[in-house]
Protein backbone atom coordinates (compact mmCIF):
# COMPACT_ATOMS: atom_id res chain seq x y z
CA UNK A 1 0.00 0.00 0.00
CA UNK A 2 1.31 3.43 -1.16
CA UNK A 3 0.61 6.73 0.44
CA UNK A 4 0.94 9.50 -2.25
CA UNK A 5 1.64 13.50 -2.06
CA UNK A 6 0.80 15.40 -4.67
CA UNK A 7 3.29 18.16 -5.26
CA UNK A 8 2.55 20.36 -8.25
CA UNK A 9 -0.46 19.47 -10.73
CA UNK A 10 1.93 17.08 -12.60
CA UNK A 11 4.05 15.84 -9.87
CA UNK A 12 3.35 12.85 -7.38
CA UNK A 13 5.63 11.77 -4.32
CA UNK A 14 4.73 8.52 -3.11
CA UNK A 15 5.61 6.59 -0.24
CA UNK A 16 5.02 3.21 1.30
CA UNK A 17 2.79 2.87 3.94
CA UNK A 18 4.05 0.87 7.30
CA UNK A 19 1.57 -0.49 10.06
CA UNK A 20 2.08 -0.41 13.36
CA UNK A 21 3.95 -3.98 14.15
CA UNK A 22 5.45 -5.45 17.54
CA UNK A 23 9.16 -4.09 18.01
CA UNK A 24 11.45 -7.26 18.06
CA UNK A 25 11.77 -7.21 21.82
CA UNK A 26 7.97 -7.46 22.20
CA UNK A 27 7.89 -10.37 19.55
CA UNK A 28 10.16 -11.96 21.71
CA UNK A 29 8.87 -11.27 25.31
CA UNK A 30 6.32 -12.92 23.82
CA UNK A 31 7.61 -16.52 22.30
CA UNK A 32 9.44 -16.52 26.03
CA UNK A 33 6.53 -16.40 27.79
CA UNK A 34 3.66 -18.15 25.80
CA UNK A 35 3.37 -21.86 24.07
CA UNK A 36 1.92 -22.65 20.09
CA UNK A 37 2.26 -19.27 19.24
CA UNK A 38 -1.02 -18.07 22.14
CA UNK A 39 -0.62 -17.00 25.33
CA UNK A 40 -3.23 -18.57 28.04
CA UNK A 41 -4.12 -17.05 31.20
CA UNK A 42 -1.99 -18.14 33.28
CA UNK A 43 1.17 -17.29 31.19
CA UNK A 44 0.17 -13.73 30.71
CA UNK A 45 -0.33 -13.78 34.54
CA UNK A 46 3.20 -15.12 34.64
CA UNK A 47 4.31 -11.92 32.44
CA UNK A 48 1.70 -9.79 34.41
CA UNK A 49 3.59 -10.16 37.64
CA UNK A 50 7.02 -10.69 36.42
CA UNK A 51 7.52 -8.15 33.94
CA UNK A 52 5.00 -5.67 34.25
CA UNK A 53 5.73 -5.95 38.35
CA UNK A 54 1.86 -6.16 39.57
CA UNK A 55 2.33 -8.65 42.53
CA UNK A 56 -1.22 -8.39 43.32
CA UNK A 57 -2.26 -9.57 39.86
CA UNK A 58 -4.25 -12.74 39.93
CA UNK A 59 -5.95 -15.00 37.03
CA UNK A 60 -9.49 -12.45 37.67
CA UNK A 61 -6.99 -9.97 36.79
CA UNK A 62 -6.06 -11.24 33.24
CA UNK A 63 -9.30 -12.61 32.57
CA UNK A 64 -10.46 -9.21 32.33
CA UNK A 65 -7.59 -7.90 30.03
CA UNK A 66 -8.68 -10.71 28.07
CA UNK A 67 -12.04 -9.72 28.17
CA UNK A 68 -11.89 -6.40 27.20
CA UNK A 69 -9.27 -7.57 24.37
CA UNK A 70 -12.46 -9.05 22.68
CA UNK A 71 -13.63 -6.00 21.48
CA UNK A 72 -10.16 -5.55 19.11
CA UNK A 73 -11.11 -8.15 17.91
CA UNK A 74 -7.57 -10.28 18.25
CA UNK A 75 -9.11 -12.61 21.42
CA UNK A 76 -9.11 -16.53 20.87
CA UNK A 77 -11.07 -19.07 23.47
CA UNK A 78 -7.52 -20.80 24.30
CA UNK A 79 -5.46 -17.47 24.55
CA UNK A 80 -4.31 -14.47 22.85
CA UNK A 81 -2.03 -14.31 19.85
CA UNK A 82 0.96 -11.92 19.16
CA UNK A 83 -1.35 -9.23 17.73
CA UNK A 84 -3.26 -9.47 21.14
CA UNK A 85 -0.36 -9.26 22.83
CA UNK A 86 0.84 -6.12 21.20
CA UNK A 87 -2.50 -4.29 21.41
CA UNK A 88 -2.90 -5.09 25.29
CA UNK A 89 0.25 -3.14 25.21
CA UNK A 90 -0.67 -0.35 23.94
CA UNK A 91 -4.18 -0.50 25.65
CA UNK A 92 -5.82 2.26 27.74
CA UNK A 93 -5.71 0.18 30.72
CA UNK A 94 -2.20 -0.12 30.32
CA UNK A 95 -1.02 3.17 31.53
CA UNK A 96 1.95 3.71 33.42
CA UNK A 97 0.13 5.48 36.04
CA UNK A 98 -2.78 3.92 38.51
CA UNK A 99 -6.26 4.46 37.35
CA UNK A 100 -7.32 8.22 37.63
CA UNK A 101 -9.56 8.70 40.81
CA UNK A 102 -7.67 6.04 43.22
CA UNK A 103 -6.39 8.40 46.19
CA UNK A 104 -3.88 6.40 47.41
CA UNK A 105 -1.46 8.70 49.89
CA UNK A 106 -2.55 9.58 53.58
CA UNK A 107 -4.78 12.67 53.58
CA UNK A 108 -4.74 13.14 57.28
CA UNK A 109 -1.93 15.47 57.82
CA UNK A 110 -1.55 18.93 58.04
CA UNK A 111 -2.72 21.18 55.06
CA UNK A 112 1.35 22.30 54.87
CA UNK A 113 2.51 18.36 54.27
CA UNK A 114 0.60 18.42 50.83
CA UNK A 115 1.27 20.16 47.34
CA UNK A 116 -1.81 22.00 46.30
CA UNK A 117 -2.66 22.05 42.41
CA UNK A 118 -2.96 26.61 42.30
CA UNK A 119 -4.46 29.10 40.20
CA UNK A 120 -3.77 32.15 39.45
CA UNK A 121 -6.33 34.78 38.61
CA UNK A 122 -8.72 32.27 37.98
CA UNK A 123 -11.26 34.64 36.59
CA UNK A 124 -9.14 35.76 33.47
CA UNK A 125 -9.73 34.16 30.08
CA UNK A 126 -6.40 35.79 28.45
CA UNK A 127 -3.67 37.85 29.39
CA UNK A 128 -3.45 40.09 32.33
CA UNK A 129 -3.74 43.55 30.90
CA UNK A 130 -7.27 43.64 28.57
CA UNK A 131 -8.78 40.18 27.86
CA UNK A 132 -12.02 38.80 28.85
CA UNK A 133 -13.08 38.20 32.91
CA UNK A 134 -15.60 35.54 33.43
CA UNK A 135 -16.59 32.64 35.48
CA UNK A 136 -15.71 30.32 32.71
CA UNK A 137 -11.62 29.29 33.54
CA UNK A 138 -12.94 29.10 37.43
CA UNK A 139 -15.53 26.33 35.70
CA UNK A 140 -12.93 24.90 33.32
CA UNK A 141 -9.89 25.26 36.50
CA UNK A 142 -12.30 23.19 39.11
CA UNK A 143 -13.18 20.63 36.68
CA UNK A 144 -9.66 19.72 35.75
CA UNK A 145 -9.34 19.17 39.53
CA UNK A 146 -7.63 22.71 40.45
CA UNK A 147 -8.31 23.06 44.23
CA UNK A 148 -7.04 26.67 44.81
CA UNK A 149 -9.17 29.92 43.03
CA UNK A 150 -8.71 33.39 43.20
CA UNK A 151 -10.15 36.40 42.92
CA UNK A 152 -9.38 39.77 43.16
CA UNK A 153 -12.32 42.46 44.95
CA UNK A 154 -12.42 45.74 43.87
CA UNK A 155 -15.28 47.83 44.84
CA UNK A 156 -17.92 48.77 41.00
CA UNK A 157 -17.53 52.57 39.80
CA UNK A 158 -20.25 53.80 42.25
CA UNK A 159 -17.96 52.29 44.91
CA UNK A 160 -21.57 49.99 46.42
CA UNK A 161 -20.88 46.87 45.51
CA UNK A 162 -17.49 44.60 44.79
CA UNK A 163 -16.71 43.05 41.82
CA UNK A 164 -14.39 40.70 40.43
CA UNK A 165 -11.71 42.14 37.97
CA UNK A 166 -7.91 42.73 37.34
CA UNK A 167 -7.42 46.05 39.05
CA UNK A 168 -5.97 49.12 37.46
CA UNK A 169 -5.49 47.09 33.92
CA UNK A 170 -8.25 46.90 31.02
CA UNK A 171 -9.49 43.84 31.51
CA UNK A 172 -13.42 43.36 32.02
CA UNK A 173 -15.18 42.94 35.21
CA UNK A 174 -17.32 40.15 36.63
CA UNK A 175 -19.89 39.98 38.85
CA UNK A 176 -18.63 38.37 42.45
CA UNK A 177 -22.07 36.14 43.01
CA UNK A 178 -21.53 34.83 39.92
CA UNK A 179 -18.09 33.64 40.60
CA UNK A 180 -18.80 32.35 44.21
CA UNK A 181 -22.02 30.66 42.22
CA UNK A 182 -19.15 29.18 40.04
CA UNK A 183 -17.10 28.00 42.72
CA UNK A 184 -20.19 26.46 44.72
CA UNK A 185 -21.61 24.23 41.71
CA UNK A 186 -18.22 22.75 40.66
CA UNK A 187 -15.84 22.93 43.67
CA UNK A 188 -16.56 18.94 44.28
CA UNK A 189 -17.35 17.58 41.07
CA UNK A 190 -14.00 15.63 39.93
CA UNK A 191 -12.31 15.90 43.99
CA UNK A 192 -14.02 16.07 47.46
CA UNK A 193 -10.91 17.48 49.31
CA UNK A 194 -11.29 20.94 50.04
CA UNK A 195 -11.10 24.02 47.57
CA UNK A 196 -9.40 27.15 49.06
CA UNK A 197 -10.74 30.60 47.87
CA UNK A 198 -7.69 32.92 47.83
CA UNK A 199 -9.20 36.77 47.87
CA UNK A 200 -7.28 39.75 46.82
CA UNK A 201 -9.36 41.85 48.34
CA UNK A 202 -8.89 45.83 47.82
CA UNK A 203 -12.33 46.93 49.97
CA UNK A 204 -13.60 48.97 52.20
CA UNK A 205 -15.37 47.75 56.02
CA UNK A 206 -19.01 48.37 54.34
CA UNK A 207 -17.89 46.33 51.02
CA UNK A 208 -15.91 43.83 53.14
CA UNK A 209 -18.79 43.03 55.06
CA UNK A 210 -21.41 42.66 52.27
CA UNK A 211 -19.03 40.00 50.64
CA UNK A 212 -19.06 38.54 54.22
CA UNK A 213 -22.42 38.14 53.95
CA UNK A 214 -22.37 36.83 50.41
CA UNK A 215 -19.90 34.10 50.59
CA UNK A 216 -21.67 33.10 53.97
CA UNK A 217 -24.46 32.64 51.99
CA UNK A 218 -23.63 31.37 48.97
CA UNK A 219 -21.52 28.50 50.83
CA UNK A 220 -23.63 27.73 53.67
CA UNK A 221 -22.25 24.56 54.90
CA UNK A 222 -19.51 23.69 53.05
CA UNK A 223 -17.61 27.10 54.51
CA UNK A 224 -15.06 25.93 57.08
CA UNK A 225 -14.74 27.91 59.82
CA UNK A 226 -10.98 27.78 61.77
CA UNK A 227 -11.33 27.10 65.32
CA UNK A 228 -8.86 27.83 67.99
CA UNK A 229 -7.37 24.18 68.14
CA UNK A 230 -6.05 25.19 64.07
CA UNK A 231 -4.05 28.36 64.79
CA UNK A 232 -1.01 25.88 65.49
CA UNK A 233 -1.74 23.78 63.18
CA UNK A 234 -3.77 23.60 59.98
CA UNK A 235 -6.40 20.78 59.81
CA UNK A 236 -5.48 17.87 57.01
CA UNK A 237 -7.29 17.19 53.95
CA UNK A 238 -9.47 14.72 54.83
CA UNK A 239 -10.79 16.40 57.77
CA UNK A 240 -11.97 19.28 55.33
CA UNK A 241 -13.78 17.04 52.51
CA UNK A 242 -16.20 19.03 50.65
CA UNK A 243 -15.80 22.15 52.29
CA UNK A 244 -14.30 25.68 51.08
CA UNK A 245 -11.68 27.38 52.20
CA UNK A 246 -11.06 31.28 52.33
CA UNK A 247 -7.97 32.81 52.96
CA UNK A 248 -6.81 36.31 53.00
CA UNK A 249 -4.76 38.54 54.63
CA UNK A 250 -6.43 40.90 57.13
CA UNK A 251 -7.30 44.01 54.95
CA UNK A 252 -5.34 47.27 54.83
CA UNK A 253 -7.21 50.19 54.76
CA UNK A 254 -9.18 51.89 52.50
CA UNK A 255 -7.59 54.75 51.61
CA UNK A 256 -4.34 52.70 50.42
CA UNK A 257 -6.95 50.87 47.97
CA UNK A 258 -8.25 54.37 46.94
CA UNK A 259 -4.53 54.95 45.93
CA UNK A 260 -3.73 51.71 44.04
CA UNK A 261 -6.94 52.57 41.83
CA UNK A 262 -5.87 55.91 41.16
CA UNK A 263 -2.24 55.14 39.73
CA UNK A 264 -1.60 53.86 36.21
CA UNK A 265 -1.63 50.97 34.75
CA UNK A 266 1.60 49.48 34.83
CA UNK A 267 2.10 50.99 38.66
CA UNK A 268 -1.44 49.67 39.16
CA UNK A 269 -0.38 45.87 38.28
CA UNK A 270 2.31 46.11 40.45
CA UNK A 271 0.84 47.31 43.48
CA UNK A 272 -1.48 44.13 43.30
CA UNK A 273 1.83 42.16 43.07
CA UNK A 274 3.35 43.97 45.98
CA UNK A 275 0.31 43.72 47.73
CA UNK A 276 0.64 40.34 47.25
CA UNK A 277 4.06 40.20 48.26
CA UNK A 278 3.92 42.18 51.56
CA UNK A 279 1.49 40.39 53.67
CA UNK A 280 2.47 40.34 57.22
CA UNK A 281 1.21 38.38 60.45
CA UNK A 282 -0.68 41.34 62.72
CA UNK A 283 -3.61 41.21 64.50
CA UNK A 284 -6.08 42.77 62.78
CA UNK A 285 -7.49 46.40 63.43
CA UNK A 286 -11.27 46.26 64.48
CA UNK A 287 -11.35 50.05 63.31
CA UNK A 288 -10.81 49.05 59.62
CA UNK A 289 -11.81 45.53 58.91
CA UNK A 290 -14.97 43.95 58.82
CA UNK A 291 -15.71 41.45 61.67
CA UNK A 292 -18.23 39.43 60.02
CA UNK A 293 -15.08 39.79 57.12
CA UNK A 294 -12.31 38.58 59.26
CA UNK A 295 -14.03 35.82 60.62
CA UNK A 296 -14.62 33.89 57.63
CA UNK A 297 -10.71 33.36 57.20
CA UNK A 298 -9.67 30.30 57.76
CA UNK A 299 -6.27 30.20 55.87
CA UNK A 300 -4.61 33.54 57.51
CA UNK A 301 -2.09 35.24 54.94
CA UNK A 302 0.52 37.70 56.42
CA UNK A 303 2.91 39.40 54.65
CA UNK A 304 6.76 39.32 54.42
CA UNK A 305 7.41 41.55 57.28
CA UNK A 306 11.17 42.80 57.47
CA UNK A 307 11.84 41.99 53.91
CA UNK A 308 13.81 39.20 52.71
CA UNK A 309 15.37 39.11 55.97
CA UNK A 310 12.96 38.32 58.03
CA UNK A 311 10.11 37.01 56.05
CA UNK A 312 10.68 33.18 57.18
CA UNK A 313 10.71 33.56 60.63
CA UNK A 314 7.45 32.74 61.00
CA UNK A 315 5.39 32.61 64.55
CA UNK A 316 5.57 29.40 66.68
CA UNK A 317 1.95 30.11 67.95
CA UNK A 318 0.11 30.68 64.94
CA UNK A 319 0.57 28.92 61.20
CA UNK A 320 -0.07 31.60 57.99
CA UNK A 321 0.13 31.66 54.45
CA UNK A 322 2.72 34.15 52.97
CA UNK A 323 2.89 34.83 49.46
CA UNK A 324 6.29 35.64 47.66
CA UNK A 325 6.49 36.45 43.72
CA UNK A 326 9.00 33.82 41.85
CA UNK A 327 11.79 36.78 41.44
CA UNK A 328 11.89 36.69 45.43
CA UNK A 329 11.40 32.82 45.24
CA UNK A 330 14.63 32.36 43.41
CA UNK A 331 16.91 34.83 45.62
CA UNK A 332 15.29 32.99 48.53
CA UNK A 333 16.70 29.90 46.78
CA UNK A 334 20.20 30.65 46.05
CA UNK A 335 20.54 32.08 49.41
CA UNK A 336 18.32 30.27 52.04
CA UNK A 337 16.83 27.28 50.74
CA UNK A 338 17.09 25.62 53.97
CA UNK A 339 14.53 28.16 55.72
CA UNK A 340 12.36 27.65 52.84
CA UNK A 341 11.98 24.31 53.90
CA UNK A 342 11.64 25.00 57.44
CA UNK A 343 9.03 27.39 57.26
CA UNK A 344 7.09 25.26 54.83
CA UNK A 345 6.96 22.26 57.36
CA UNK A 346 4.21 24.24 59.19
CA UNK A 347 3.31 27.41 57.49
CA UNK A 348 2.10 27.25 53.44
CA UNK A 349 4.05 29.58 50.91
CA UNK A 350 2.20 30.51 47.66
CA UNK A 351 4.64 32.08 44.69
CA UNK A 352 2.85 33.94 41.88
CA UNK A 353 4.27 34.87 38.44
CA UNK A 354 6.13 38.33 38.77
CA UNK A 355 4.62 41.25 37.11
CA UNK A 356 5.80 41.69 33.76
CA UNK A 357 3.74 38.06 32.42
CA UNK A 358 1.58 40.04 30.81
CA UNK A 359 1.25 37.37 28.60
CA UNK A 360 -0.33 34.89 30.77
CA UNK A 361 3.16 33.18 30.67
CA UNK A 362 4.27 30.92 33.26
CA UNK A 363 7.84 29.89 35.18
CA UNK A 364 9.59 26.96 36.44
CA UNK A 365 7.38 24.96 39.10
CA UNK A 366 9.98 22.74 40.25
CA UNK A 367 12.08 25.63 42.10
CA UNK A 368 8.96 26.29 44.26
CA UNK A 369 8.35 22.25 45.47
CA UNK A 370 11.66 21.10 45.75
CA UNK A 371 11.61 23.89 48.57
CA UNK A 372 8.59 22.79 49.89
CA UNK A 373 6.23 25.25 48.29
CA UNK A 374 2.47 24.52 48.68
CA UNK A 375 0.92 26.91 46.53
CA UNK A 376 2.81 27.15 43.01
CA UNK A 377 -0.04 29.79 41.58
CA UNK A 378 -0.16 29.31 37.58
CA UNK A 379 -2.82 30.49 34.63
CA UNK A 380 -3.86 28.10 33.94
CA UNK A 381 -5.30 29.46 30.51
CA UNK A 382 -1.67 29.73 28.99
CA UNK A 383 -0.14 26.97 27.58
CA UNK A 384 3.88 25.95 27.05
CA UNK A 385 6.23 23.43 29.13
CA UNK A 386 5.63 24.88 32.29
CA UNK A 387 2.12 24.24 32.83
CA UNK A 388 1.91 20.39 30.84
CA UNK A 389 4.49 20.01 34.31
CA UNK A 390 2.31 21.59 36.58
CA UNK A 391 -0.63 19.30 34.89
CA UNK A 392 1.50 16.10 35.07
CA UNK A 393 2.04 16.54 38.76
CA UNK A 394 -0.49 16.52 39.79
CA UNK A 395 -1.99 13.41 37.81
CA UNK A 396 -0.58 11.97 41.01
CA UNK A 397 -2.81 10.59 44.05
CA UNK A 398 -6.00 10.10 41.87
CA UNK A 399 -5.69 13.19 39.95
CA UNK A 400 -7.66 14.88 43.61
CA UNK A 401 -5.82 18.06 43.46
CA UNK A 402 -3.36 16.90 46.28
CA UNK A 403 0.00 15.86 46.39
CA UNK A 404 1.50 14.67 49.74
CA UNK A 405 5.30 15.97 49.95
CA UNK A 406 7.55 13.83 50.56
CA UNK A 407 9.56 12.94 53.64
CA UNK A 408 12.45 15.03 52.67
CA UNK A 409 10.67 17.94 52.71
CA UNK A 410 8.65 17.32 56.21
CA UNK A 411 11.63 15.95 58.40
CA UNK A 412 14.98 16.94 59.91
CA UNK A 413 17.96 14.33 59.34
CA UNK A 414 19.78 12.62 62.16
CA UNK A 415 21.61 15.75 63.07
CA UNK A 416 18.92 17.35 63.02
CA UNK A 417 19.94 19.72 59.48
CA UNK A 418 16.86 20.69 57.06
CA UNK A 419 17.32 19.39 53.45
CA UNK A 420 19.13 21.25 51.26
CA UNK A 421 18.29 21.38 47.71
CA UNK A 422 21.71 22.49 46.30
CA UNK A 423 23.57 20.67 48.45
CA UNK A 424 26.55 18.85 46.65
CA UNK A 425 26.48 15.54 48.68
CA UNK A 426 23.29 14.37 47.51
CA UNK A 427 23.65 10.69 46.71
CA UNK A 428 21.96 8.62 43.88
CA UNK A 429 18.51 7.15 45.20
CA UNK A 430 17.71 5.64 42.27
CA UNK A 431 18.29 4.68 39.05
CA UNK A 432 15.37 4.81 36.21
CA UNK A 433 15.74 3.55 32.73
CA UNK A 434 13.17 4.45 29.92
CA UNK A 435 13.35 2.66 26.48
CA UNK A 436 11.04 4.09 23.99
CA UNK A 437 10.29 1.36 21.33
CA UNK A 438 7.60 3.20 18.96
CA UNK A 439 4.61 5.16 18.12
CA UNK A 440 1.25 4.83 16.67
CA UNK A 441 -1.94 7.07 15.99
CA UNK A 442 -0.74 10.20 14.51
CA UNK A 443 -2.41 9.29 10.81
CA UNK A 444 -5.73 9.16 12.71
CA UNK A 445 -5.15 12.33 14.92
CA UNK A 446 -4.32 14.53 12.09
CA UNK A 447 -4.54 15.58 8.11
CA UNK A 448 -1.96 13.98 6.15
CA UNK A 449 -0.49 16.96 5.11
CA UNK A 450 -0.48 18.66 8.84
CA UNK A 451 3.43 17.87 9.42
CA UNK A 452 4.66 18.16 6.02
CA UNK A 453 3.17 18.85 3.15
CA UNK A 454 4.69 16.25 -0.02
CA UNK A 455 5.59 13.72 2.49
CA UNK A 456 4.84 11.46 5.96
CA UNK A 457 6.43 13.37 8.97
CA UNK A 458 9.90 12.67 10.39
CA UNK A 459 9.64 11.83 13.95
CA UNK A 460 11.75 11.92 16.97
CA UNK A 461 11.15 11.61 20.70
CA UNK A 462 12.51 13.25 23.74
CA UNK A 463 12.41 12.32 26.93
CA UNK A 464 13.77 14.42 29.79
CA UNK A 465 14.42 14.43 34.14
CA UNK A 466 13.65 17.30 35.91
CA UNK A 467 14.59 18.38 38.94
CA UNK A 468 15.25 22.36 39.86
CA UNK A 469 17.23 23.09 42.27
CA UNK A 470 19.10 19.58 41.40
CA UNK A 471 21.17 19.70 38.61
CA UNK A 472 22.45 16.37 38.70
CA UNK A 473 18.87 15.31 38.51
CA UNK A 474 18.15 17.39 35.25
CA UNK A 475 18.53 15.87 31.71
CA UNK A 476 17.61 15.23 28.45
CA UNK A 477 18.07 12.66 25.69
CA UNK A 478 16.64 12.16 22.22
CA UNK A 479 16.12 9.59 19.86
CA UNK A 480 17.53 9.80 16.40
CA UNK A 481 14.79 10.85 13.44
CA UNK A 482 12.60 7.85 11.99
CA UNK A 483 12.19 9.63 8.60
CA UNK A 484 9.00 9.79 6.40
CA UNK A 485 7.21 7.48 9.17
CA UNK A 486 3.70 7.69 10.52
CA UNK A 487 4.56 4.54 12.65
CA UNK A 488 7.86 5.43 14.21
CA UNK A 489 10.25 3.23 15.66
CA UNK A 490 13.15 3.90 18.15
CA UNK A 491 13.83 1.79 20.10
CA UNK A 492 15.88 3.50 22.44
CA UNK A 493 16.78 3.28 26.26
CA UNK A 494 17.79 6.23 28.01
CA UNK A 495 19.12 6.27 31.78
CA UNK A 496 18.24 8.79 34.69
CA UNK A 497 20.46 8.39 37.82
CA UNK A 498 18.49 10.59 40.81
CA UNK A 499 19.23 11.51 43.91
CA UNK A 500 15.26 12.97 44.79
CA UNK A 501 13.36 10.92 42.67
CA UNK A 502 10.15 11.46 44.76
CA UNK A 503 9.83 15.09 43.16
CA UNK A 504 11.21 13.85 39.37
CA UNK A 505 9.30 14.50 36.78
CA UNK A 506 9.66 12.68 33.32
CA UNK A 507 8.60 14.81 30.31
CA UNK A 508 8.34 13.27 26.66
CA UNK A 509 7.84 15.27 23.84
CA UNK A 510 7.49 14.30 20.47
CA UNK A 511 8.25 16.43 17.36
CA UNK A 512 8.48 16.04 13.50
CA UNK A 513 12.15 17.34 12.19
CA UNK A 514 12.25 19.93 9.93
CA UNK A 515 15.40 21.22 8.36
CA UNK A 516 14.73 24.51 7.03
CA UNK A 517 11.70 25.55 9.51
CA UNK A 518 10.66 25.14 13.45
CA UNK A 519 9.87 21.40 14.23
CA UNK A 520 6.60 21.08 14.96
CA UNK A 521 4.94 19.39 17.68
CA UNK A 522 3.34 16.18 17.87
CA UNK A 523 2.23 15.56 21.59
CA UNK A 524 3.57 15.76 24.85
CA UNK A 525 3.31 13.97 27.80
CA UNK A 526 4.49 14.78 31.62
CA UNK A 527 5.11 11.69 34.34
CA UNK A 528 5.39 12.19 38.31
CA UNK A 529 7.98 9.21 38.73
CA UNK A 530 6.80 8.80 41.83
CA UNK A 531 3.32 7.16 40.28
CA UNK A 532 4.95 5.56 37.19
CA UNK A 533 4.33 1.44 37.05
CA UNK A 534 7.34 -0.42 35.94
CA UNK A 535 6.90 -2.61 33.02
CA UNK A 536 6.08 -2.06 29.44
CA UNK A 537 3.63 0.61 29.34
CA UNK A 538 1.10 2.77 26.47
CA UNK A 539 1.86 6.30 27.34
CA UNK A 540 -0.84 8.65 25.91
CA UNK A 541 0.32 11.63 24.36
CA UNK A 542 -1.33 15.12 24.97
CA UNK A 543 -1.90 18.33 22.91
CA UNK A 544 -0.80 21.60 23.74
CA UNK A 545 -3.50 22.60 25.45
CA UNK A 546 -2.95 19.28 28.02
CA UNK A 547 -5.72 17.55 25.97
CA UNK A 548 -5.30 13.67 25.38
CA UNK A 549 -4.86 13.06 21.83
CA UNK A 550 -7.22 10.52 20.63
CA UNK A 551 -5.06 7.53 19.36
CA UNK A 552 -1.26 8.99 19.65
CA UNK A 553 0.62 7.04 22.02
CA UNK A 554 4.44 5.91 22.89
CA UNK A 555 5.31 2.22 24.04
CA UNK A 556 7.97 2.78 26.68
CA UNK A 557 9.30 0.33 28.90
CA UNK A 558 10.03 1.65 32.34
CA UNK A 559 12.65 0.12 35.42
CA UNK A 560 13.27 1.45 38.53
CA UNK A 561 16.48 0.40 40.16
CA UNK A 562 16.81 1.63 43.50
CA UNK A 563 20.37 1.91 44.40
Amino acid sequence: MKESFKVCFCCVRSFKVKTSEPPQEIKTLFEDYSGDGRMSVDEMLTFVIQVQGEKHADSNYVKDIFHRLKHHGVFHPRGIHLEGFYRYLLSDFNSPLPPSGQVWQDMNQPLSHYFLYTGHNSYLTGNQLNSRSSTEPIVKALKSGVRVIELDLWPNSSGTEAEVRHGGTLTSTEDLQKCLNAVKENAFEVSEYPVVLTLEDHLPPDLQKKVAKMVSKTFGGTLFRCTEEYKERFPSPEALKNKILISTKPPKEYLQTQVSQSATTDESVKSKKVAEAEELIQDEDEDTVAVEYRDLISIHAGNRKGGLKNCLNGDPNRVIRLSISEQWLETLAKNRGPDLVKFTQRNILRIFPKTTRFDSSNYDPLVGWIHGAQMVAFNMQSHGRFLWMMQGMFKANGGCGYVKKPDVLLSNGLGGETFDPSSKSLQIKTVLKVKIYNGEGWNLDFPQDYFDRYSPPDFYAKASIGIAGIPLDTTSYRTETDADEWFPVWDKEFVFPLRVPELALLYITVKDYDSNTQNDFAGQTCLPLSEIRPGIRAVRLHDRAGEVLKHARLLVRFVLEPR
